[in-house]
């Protein structure tokens, strides 16, 4: 049996997620962050040397890292349209937005994090904050080309991105006002029974951060 282990408001919505679209047999371990300083509890980081979510269990096997997650539950469950083929016309942009989420999009928002709380956000350092704008410029632009990052369909590459366009902004506070692209795609995401369905199971009784 497949088990997803998920840290609340961690990255690890994301298989919770990509299950539920794919429908297959899961079973769901909750983990309650620390209330002293936020991180993760023990019983979480004794579950795989970085200590850190994603993780899951499959047959005996421990695997961590969202992209290694997902590559590992599609290979071995079946994709079902999720990953566009080498031939189909979306296949780079979904690769890029696929390897970009964590890539570049996750790290610039945790230099930004550590920054702010480091420095305050009136003392950013340029490079970051030049960053930033241009990720979410890079994401706002993607959503007025395609409906989905990945093209015309959801794929993997939106289960990827989706973390930090909802929760994490939940947690920083951050406004999408003047973003209408980014705002008419998390309607559509917000209307998927599969994403319902995940985020009622991840976060209970929190509203997806979907405005």
């Amino acid at each position: 049996m497949l088990t997803v282990h998920h840290l609340r408001l961690s990255q690890s919505e994301r298989i919770v997620w990509l299950c539920e679209e794919l429908g297959i047999d899961y079973d769901l371990k909750l983990y309650n962050r620390r209330t002293d300083n936020n991180l993760a509890p023990d019983e979480y980081k004794a579950l795989h040397p970085m200590g850190i979510a994603p993780v899951i269990t499959d047959d005996g096997f421990v695997l961590g890292e969202s992209g290694a997650i997902i590559d590992w539950i599609v290979a071995k469950y079946g994709d079902r349209g999720l990953v566009p083929d080498k031939n189909h016309p979306d296949f780079a942009d979904h690769l890029f937005f696929y390897h970009w989420a964590n890539a570049t999009f996750m790290t610039n928002g945790m230099m930004a994090l550590v920054a702010t709380r480091m420095m305050g956000a009136d003392q950013m350092p340029p490079f970051v904050a030049d960053r930033m704008a241009k990720s979410w410029a890079i994401v706002e632009k993607r959503l007025g080309e395609a409906d989905y990052f990945g093209g015309g369909q959801l794929t993997t590459a939106d289960i990827m991105m989706g973390f930090q366009l909802t929760t994490s902004r939940a947690m920083s506070g951050m406004s999408i006002e003047g973003m209408p692209n980014l705002q008419a795609y998390l309607k559509r995401i917000g209307t998927r029974e599969a994403y319902q369905r995940a985020m009622a199971k991840c976060e209970p009784g929190m509203p997806p951060k979907l405005d």
